[in-house]
């Protein structure tokens, strides 16, 4: 496996305790407004992306559509995970820097 900065700090996140996983806990964390940023898996269903556009969109939350559901749960810990929330801005945006190293190489 490729090591993969963007999963790793979502690794130290969900560590850290500011990781909502899973759809329920995704979308909770979304309509409370503690979502900094939503992570889609690619391979989630067109209904669960179409949800999480409409919502994040609706509440100007950053919403990415990245790899797989078995990475996603893999990096956190847990299980196949469709979708996840970071609920920590500060991490969110170690995230999101993790994000645009990774489409610059």
């Amino acid at each position: 496996m490729i090591p993969d900065g963007a999963l790793s700090m979502l690794g130290i996140a969900a560590k850290a305790g500011k990781v909502a996983s899973g759809e329920y806990q995704t979308e909770h964390a979304v309509k409370s407004h503690k979502a900094f940023l939503v992570i889609v898996a690619e391979d989630a269903s067109e209904n669960t992306k179409k949800m999480f556009q409409n919502m994040c969109k609706f509440r100007k939350i950053e919403l990415m559509i990245y790899g797989d559901r078995e990475s996603l749960g893999h990096s956190i810990g847990k299980d196949f995970r469709s979708s996840l929330a970071v609920t920590d801005a500060g991490l969110a945006q170690a995230v999101r820097k993790k994000f645009a190293c990774k489409t610059t190489e």
